[in-house]
């Protein structure tokens, strides 16, 4: 206990680290202490009233914390990356500068506690500013392409197979196929839309045939199913009497005998006078007889 503080001709103890007084001692008590609260430290012994505000460590100064604060410790700044420490503080930074920005060209020489010092690029290299050393120019001689555009303090060398304007020519070829591959596109989707248009015009001209054909009715006659459909000369029972002559003549219905023989009715018979034969057609068959009237 550190013994700093007297009352009367008492003395007093004083808070430990960490604490801070609250009430002072008396001829009858001792000195009354508390914990720091957060954000606040007391690094040693002290008869402080109150604890002290830790260091903020501000990124927009170009801070970051090293070491966080506690009750007993203050916060430890270091600088952030770009930044210097323009103020040291027990192995901390209570303040910094933005380095300096090298410009194309040029390459950064030095930087961590001090400034950046800029330097420039010597022949057949580079730098874009942001590096700590310059590159070498590349070779396209040793690569194989041929060289397309010397190389400054701050680009490199650019290096190709097809001279200047193979750049330009890439893109008019690549535009070109990306047309074609549009255009092609294009005409994919319309064919598709007609080929569909047509199939749905056929599925409906089909769907109408269909509709018609419902809603016809087709009338057929009714016919025996006996046996086959007679004839024309079998609907008609007149019978046609022929001579040799080639005359023909109407004759009344045959009607059957008694005894099954057909009788021919003629009201007007013509018999050739040259032969004494002729043909009677009776429903279609015709009937071969001799007449008697030349041989009686």
């Amino acid at each position: 206990m550190n013994v700093v503080a007297r009352a009367g001709w008492e003395c007093c103890p004083s808070c430990p680290p960490g604490h801070h007084v609250v009430k002072d001692c008396t001829e009858r008590s001792i000195t009354k202490c508390s914990r720091c609260p957060d954000g606040t430290f007391q690094a040693g012994y002290n008869e402080q009233k109150q604890c002290s505000n830790c260091t903020k460590c501000d990124a927009g100064l170009g801070l970051k914390v090293k070491k966080s604060c506690t009750p007993t410790s203050d916060a430890v700044c270091e600088v952030l990356d770009g930044f210097f420490c323009s103020d040291s503080n027990r192995g901390g930074c209570r303040a910094a500068r933005r380095h300096t920005v090298c410009s194309p060209g040029q390459y950064i020489a030095q930087r961590a506690d001090k400034d950046t010092e800029c330097l420039p690029c010597t022949d057949g290299t580079f730098s874009n500013g942001t590096s700590s050393s310059c590159q070498n120019h590349t070779k396209c001689e040793s690569v194989g392409p041929k060289l397309m555009k010397p190389g400054t303090d701050s680009t490199d060398s650019e290096c190709g197979e097809h001279g200047p304007h193979a750049g330009l020519v890439t893109g008019l070829v690549m535009g070109f196929i990306l047309g074609m591959a549009l255009m092609g596109l294009i005409i994919a989707i319309i064919l598709r839309k007609k080929i569909r248009e047509k199939a749905n015009q056929r599925r409906d001209k089909k769907s109408e045939t269909q509709e018609e054909e419902r809603d016809i009715t087709v009338t057929t006659p009714l016919r025996s199913t006996d046996g086959p459909e007679p004839t024309r000369d079998q609907q008609d029972p007149t019978t046609t009497m022929e001579n040799h002559n080639g005359v023909q003549s109407p004759a009344r219905p045959s009607s059957p005998s008694h005894n099954g023989s057909v009788s021919v009715h003629q009201d007007d018979p013509i018999v050739s006078p040259s032969s004494d034969e002729c043909t009677i057609t009776v429903n279609g068959p015709s009937v071969h007889f001799k007449s008697g009237i030349g041989g009686a």
